[in-house]
């Protein structure tokens, strides 16, 4: 027999690819399977008693221990308090939604937001993360670079939706997030947050496509003047994604 044979028909190199083989396939699996530690299992159209978890099955339920000192554990059967506001547009199986209110603020469709922990995202060493640059003397708008604050937010109607008054950085990664917007609302004006990736910034003013000028509005505000929870992100990051569906009733139809 030759070299690393173990018999005349197998060898050390077989072996060896053997075991690679199968722990290849129980990687596979892990994953598959730690891929449904959130979402899952997935509720059912024909009952609420069908538990719908596909293969593999759900992993077992996992504690994690928070860098605040709180423990998360997942999966769970934890289901989310939002209200359907949509109803299907046919009486078969996995028929589409149509939005019954605002979609834009009703969490439907690319509107849709997660149930994230109502509490600002905080710095390596516990600082707010994402303020204003008037709460963050160490930033500012780098020389060369336009300057929103003054400018005017437009929609994608063209009409002006609001002036900004403030830019938010996020200090760990050390970059704008939001523009502050003063809004005309009943009764005098409001604050609301722009996610500047919605924006086109030039010398002339801020475009905005996603929404029309009188819908900036009723962007869902924040309970703190210089803070953003990650729920309240949420739910101002579906508003404005909401939008590039829900905005107008023309872009809900097909193109052709």
């Amino acid at each position: 027999m030759g070299t690393g044979a173990i018999t005349g028909y197998i060898d050390v190199a077989q072996i060896a690819l053997y075991v690679f083989w199968v722990f290849f396939a129980g990687l596979i699996y892990y994953l598959l399977q730690e891929n449904k530690r959130e979402g899952y299992p997935l509720e059912s159209e024909r009952s609420g008693h069908v538990r719908v978890q596909g293969w593999p099955p759900i992993p077992a339920p996992k504690t994690y221990l928070l860098r605040d000192g709180s423990t998360r554990t997942v999966p769970n059967d934890i289901k989310s308090k939002q209200p359907l506001a949509a109803v299907p547009t046919g009486n078969w199986l996995g028929a589409p939604l149509m939005p019954t209110g605002n979609p834009m603020l009703d969490g439907v469709g690319p509107g849709a937001w997660a149930d994230r922990p109502d509490v600002a995202d905080v710095t390596l060493e516990g600082a707010i993360k994402i303020v204003p640059l008037r709460a963050a003397p160490d930033f500012d708008v780098a020389s060369g670079d336009p300057d929103p604050r003054g400018l005017t937010v437009y929609g994608a109607d063209g009409i002006a939706g609001g002036t900004i008054v403030d830019v938010w950085v996020d200090r760990s990664e050390m970059l704008f997030r939001y523009l502050e917007l003063d809004v005309a609302a009943q009764g005098g004006t409001r604050r609301v947050l722009l996610p500047i990736n919605f924006t086109r910034i030039s010398n002339a003013g801020v475009r905005v496509q996603s929404i029309l000028g009188d819908q900036f509005a009723l962007v869902p505000g924040t309970a703190k003047p210089e803070q953003v929870t990650l729920l309240e992100e949420e739910k101002i990051m579906a508003y404005y994604g909401g939008g590039v569906l829900y905005a107008t009733a023309a872009r809900q139809e097909p193109l052709l």
